[in-house]
C-alpha cells in the first residue's frame, strides 16, 4: 500500500510540476521550457536508435507524457522510507531534480538555452523542482494519514 500511495504522490508531484511549467512558458519569455528540451531529448534518442521521432504535437504530447511519467516515478522516491522528514526529502529532491535539469543537458549535448537562458530561467527551473517535490511531501502525508 505505501507503495501505491507514494506513486500517487509523486504523480501529484509531477503533475504540479508540469503544470507550472506549461502555464508559465506561456506568460514569461523567461520561464523554463523544459518542453523544448524533453522534445530535443526524444527526438535526439530516437534518432540514434534508427527509429522515426514523432513530430509536431505527436513530439509534444510524448515528450510531456514521458516527462510526467519520469517525474512521477522521481518523486515517489520521496515516499520511500521512513516518512520522518518528509518535507525536507522533498525541497531535497525538487533541487537535486533542478540543478540536474539545468547542469546536465549540455553534458549530454543538448542546449541548455531553454533552462539557463537567464537567471531568471535557473532559478525558476530550481524553484519549479522545489514545488513539485513539496506538492509529493504533502500529498504523501496526507495519504499517509487516510
Amino acid at each position: 500500500m505505501k507503495v501505491l500511495k507514494s506513486l500517487l504522490a509523486g504523480f501529484a508531484g509531477a503533475a504540479a510540476l508540469n503544470i507550472l511549467h506549461e502555464s508559465f512558458r506561456r506568460l514569461d519569455p523567461d520561464a523554463p521550457r523544459i518542453d523544448l528540451l524533453g522534445k530535443q531529448a526524444l527526438s535526439k534518442s530516437m534518432n540514434r536508435l534508427n527509429l522515426k521521432a514523432p513530430v509536431g504535437n505527436n513530439l509534444y504530447l510524448a515528450t510531456l507524457a514521458g516527462d510526467i511519467i519520469s517525474n512521477s516515478l522521481y518523486y515517489s522516491a520521496i515516499g520511500a522510507g521512513d516518512s520522518k522528514n518528509i518535507y525536507l526529502k522533498g525541497a531535497i529532491a525538487g533541487v537535486t531534480a533542478g540543478l540536474g535539469a539545468i547542469n546536465i543537458p549540455d553534458q549530454v549535448g543538448l542546449d541548455d538555452t531553454p533552462v539557463t537562458k537567464t537567471d531568471k530561467t535557473k532559478i525558476l527551473t530550481v524553484a519549479w523542482y522545489v514545488i513539485g517535490g513539496l506538492v509529493t511531501a504533502a500529498v504523501f502525508n496526507r495519504l499517509k494519514k487516510a
